[in-house]
């Protein structure tokens, strides 16, 4: 067997389609739909002959992969490159691409950095921000909103949560998507991210250190981990860097989603401003219809089987998390954005011990924009059209005019 985009070549277990499509094609990243419906129709899995993968799709099978960290492991690379075979272009995230126990230790400690009370010492902070953004682009009426409310409020308030003494909103923006593109084949996507790199890594790299950081953040806590020796100096940055590269692109997109959709169905935003308590729901369902994360990869740690389909160890499988959202035998009329539905069970945040340790961070920032937006904006129309931006692993706009009224 030989070596595909950095994993083990295999060939199409028995019984299962091959399919002559690439998931990486900048036309299906940025419009989805149909490849999501045709992967579900298809079966269980795909093999796909570009890059000698299993693809999953439909609800029930990628649930299974995604969650049983014990034959599917992430310690080999979420995206296409295995970890076993080929060195990645950056040290491997401690929490995203560790399995147990080594990834049990560092999840505890962010998963102290980011405690309910870390957060929700936060809220009043977030939603003072998220007032003040909202007055002024109502004040405004039209404006562009991935860069001027998707973009700007994470980044106005996440690295001061972290404690970092400099911020760069850029920078920030721009290493989440070489992170997120770096998961994906050598394809131009990735090429063009991966090019700005020694302008961004030096960068983010430093603030990283305990010497650019306060002692009021998340990073503080970290680094009292590592006074504490349970962990390295090194690994303490390196937990530091795990909540830049995941922090900020995936709360960037969760925002500007949202915003999409109640300016795209007008009658759940109405549904939405007349009972606020829909907005927690709201926003579960903004994660399932949209899927900001659309593709994250695992690796076969074992001959195993899922659904009748025979996995040879060392197989990349794909999965497609945006499918498995949109799956109408998980969800009736899937296809349908509906605010009071309460997705329980979306892949949008992750699976079994991978679960986003940064969720209720992420929640926060979103609820106070939300919630702000659901007091003081009457109206939200689309001015334009909305461009979405294609990703190898992230589904998020590019642009998207709109106008608020009171």
């Amino acid at each position: 067997m030989g070596i595909i985009e950095g994993h083990l070549e295999i060939d199409p277990p028995g019984g299962v389609p091959v399919w002559d499509v690439d998931p990486y094609d900048p036309e299906i990243l940025v419009d989805p739909d149909s490849y999501y419906a045709e992967l579900r129709a298809k079966g269980p899995f795909v093999y796909i002959p570009k890059y000698s993968i299993l693809a999953c799709g439909r609800h029930e099978e990628t649930q299974e992969v995604f969650s049983d960290h014990e034959r599917f492991v992430s310690s080999r690379g979420v995206g296409l490159q295995d970890f076993h075979l080929q060195k990645p272009w950056r040290p491997q995230s401690l929490v995203v691409e560790a399995d147990p126990p080594y990834h049990s230790k560092t999840r505890k400690i962010l998963m102290r950095a980011l405690s309910p009370k870390a957060t929700g010492a936060l809220k009043e902070r977030f939603q003072d921000a998220a007032d003040r953004l909202i007055d002024t682009l109502l004040e405004r009426g039209s404006f562009e909103a991935v860069a001027e409310l998707a973009e700007a409020f994470p980044t106005s308030v996440f690295p001061a949560a972290v404690g970092l003494k400099k911020s760069n909103k850029r920078a920030l923006i721009d290493y989440g998507a070489m992170v997120f593109n770096g998961l994906g084949p050598d394809n131009e996507l990735r090429q063009k991210s991966m090019a700005m790199g020694p302008d961004i890594v030096p960068w983010i790299a430093e603030q990283c250190q305990r010497k650019n950081t306060k002692t009021d953040g998340f990073a503080a806590t970290i680094f009292e981990a590592v006074d504490a020796g349970e962990i390295t100096e090194e690994e303490g940055e390196m937990l530091v860097r795990s909540l830049l590269s995941a922090g900020v692109d995936t709360t960037v997109t969760g925002i500007g989603s949202a915003l999409w959709c109640l300016a795209s169905f007008p009658e759940q935003f109405e549904k939405l401003k007349e009972d606020p308590k829909l907005i927690r729901p709201a926003f579960e369902e903004v994660l399932r219809f949209t899927s900001p994360v659309h593709s994250f990869c695992r690796t076969a740690n074992k001959d195993t089987s899922v659904a009748g389909v025979e996995i040879v160890k060392g197989t990349k499988i794909l999965c497609v998390l945006g499918a498995a959202n949109s799956d109408e035998q998980k969800w009736p009329n899937a296809s349908k954005f509906d605010v009071s539905r309460k997705p329980m069970g979306h892949l949008a945040m992750g699976s079994g011990i991978h679960t986003c340790v940064g969720q209720t961070l992420a929640r926060a920032e979103v609820g106070a924009v939300l919630t702000s937006i659901v007091k003081k904006v009457g109206q939200i129309t689309l001015t334009g059209e909305a461009k979405w931006r294609p990703n190898n692993a992230i589904h998020a706009l590019d642009k998207l005019p709109v106008a608020f009224k009171k």
